[in-house]
């Protein structure tokens, strides 16, 4: 009978596939600071721009997601809107609450980052179509388990 730590002890494929995920993740923030740098802009610069070309957010949320605090995202934003890259503006549900949101330049600067990340251009894109979905759909499930599922023991 196994004790209690070697019961949740990771198997070595596990493990593998952990190491495998954090090699994916400093190769994209490796990718994400260079086409960032290529702009002019810092990595936190680069993904709070990102953020900000999907939909105008609140300070924060933008914190949240950025996992930092309010503070720096406040001197980020500052640091945008001198380039014009992003603005504030009034929340219209709420017009106690500022918006920060990218300007037309700052979207196309945003696009122009993720046309720039060559882990898209090349490992991804060395996947078939049906490659990629699988691999998108395990992602998903990794990052948004369902509670109802029960973990494997």
């Amino acid at each position: 009978m196994s004790t209690p730590s070697k019961a949740h002890r990771p198997d070595a494929l596990t493990l593998e596939v952990v190491e495998l995920i954090g090699d994916v993740v400093a190769r994209f923030y490796a990718d994400y600071e260079e086409a960032a740098g290529e702009h002019a802009l810092t990595g936190a610069q680069a993904r709070l721009l990102s953020l900000l070309s999907l939909e105008p957010l609140p300070m924060r949320k933008l914190a949240q997601r950025l996992k930092c605090e309010p503070s720096n995202v406040t001197g980020i934003v500052d640091r945008l809107e001198a380039r014009g890259l992003a603005e504030r503006r009034p929340d219209p549900a709420d017009r106690r609450v500022k918006l920060a949101a990218a300007t037309d330049e700052g979207r196309r600067v945003a696009r122009d980052l993720r046309d720039g990340l060559r882990f898209a251009r090349e490992p991804l894109a060395a996947l078939s179509p049906t490659e990629r979905q699988s691999l998108r759909d395990l992602l998903h499930r990794i990052t948004h388990p369902d509670p109802d599922t029960p973990a494997a023991a």
